[in-house]
């Protein structure tokens, strides 16, 4: 119930478009790996592909956002760029 709750957290985050920068990420996923008592090389591997599916899903709602404004080419390269950009330097503001 804990897993189900903290995945629906995150996914609820990125969804407002408040996704955070990799340090936060890790410490969502640290978070996680803590309630599941993992330690070791499992707790190591746990919290990367944790990052590494948060960072994708960021980066999905990114391109998203570029097929919204039926963005191409450099124009969406540009935005997909510069919304990455603003997701990391968010949370950093607050």
């Amino acid at each position: 119930m804990k897993k189900l709750l903290s995945l629906l957290a995150l996914g609820l985050a990125l969804s407002f478009g408040t996704a955070a920068q990799a340090q936060d990420f890790a410490a969502t996923c640290a978070a996680q790996s803590a309630e599941k008592k993992l330690a070791g090389a499992a707790k190591n591997s746990f919290e990367k592909k944790c990052v590494a599916d948060a960072e994708a899903n960021a980066n999905a709602m990114c391109e998203k956002s570029a097929a919204d404004k039926k963005l191409a080419g450099a124009a969406k390269n540009s935005h997909v760029k510069k919304c990455m950009a603003d997701q990391q330097a968010a949370p950093a503001k607050k």
